[in-house]
């Protein structure tokens, strides 16, 4: 599932005639950088949340044929990242799924969401969240969201000053993961801190470049990042 129905607000004015998702980078919409990497991982649908101009996300989505795109209707009330999955659940099937924000874009030296799946284990966890080291990353401020044990499982940051891992918009869970939450709209973080607080929430770290696109100055950074590479 991508999460594309914010309203965008940090990265006016970029989104006064667009959703986020459909703010480029590289020449790129953020939504196809998110597609394109679930594609390469072997993901054949994805479930996209709509709500801001969504008739236009709707519109670019059906060029796309790989992953094939369902959409999950959210013009009516936007219900947030729990509230999002909460809906679409009747399109997720059974099976695992990705759930990715729109506004990551990283450059990957490794195998991060094969590494992803790989640690994956539903007997043990509720979630298997993608991290970046905080140290080096374009457009995250903030002190870190969490420690990271030997095994992988995480702990929240909690009163520290600091921790090394931020979460990068990407992660493994169930279908049904948010289906104990409220009705409307919701967080997934409040059940993520149950999930950690009994052992179940794991994560794996990036090998690679990671940028959170969240405003127009990280969008130019991540395009002078993006041109170095290449």
């Amino acid at each position: 599932m991508v999460l594309a129905a914010g309203l965008g607000t940090r990265m006016r004015p970029l989104t006064n005639d667009r959703p986020k998702a459909l703010v480029e980078v590289g020449g790129r919409a953020l939504i196809d950088h998110v597609l394109d990497r679930l594609a390469d991982a072997g993901v054949e649908q994805a479930v996209v949340n709509v709500h801001w101009f969504a008739d236009r996300l709707e519109s670019h989505l059906a060029a796309r044929t790989l992953p094939a795109v369902v959409i999950s209707d959210e013009r009516a009330e936007l219900l947030e990242t729990g509230g999002g999955l909460k809906k679409a659940r009747p399109l997720l099937g059974d099976d695992p799924v990705f759930v990715a924000n729109i506004d990551s874009v990283w450059i990957d030296r490794g195998h991060a969401l094969a590494d992803l799946i790989r640690l994956w284990d539903p007997e043990r966890m509720d979630a298997a969240l993608l991290l970046a080291k905080r140290d080096g990353a374009i457009g995250f401020e903030g002190g870190g969201d969490f420690f990271l044990a030997d095994d992988g499982a995480l702990t929240f940051r909690g009163e520290a000053a600091s921790a090394p891992f931020a979460y990068m918009g990407v992660h493994i869970t169930r279908p049904d993961y948010a289906d104990q939450g409220p009705d409307g709209p919701f967080s997934l973080s409040p059940l993520w801190r149950a999930s950690a607080a009994a052992g179940r929430l794991f994560g794996c770290v990036l090998d690679g470049d990671w940028m959170h696109v969240g405003d127009p100055q990280a969008r130019d950074e991540a395009e002078a990042r993006l041109k170095d590479e290449g």
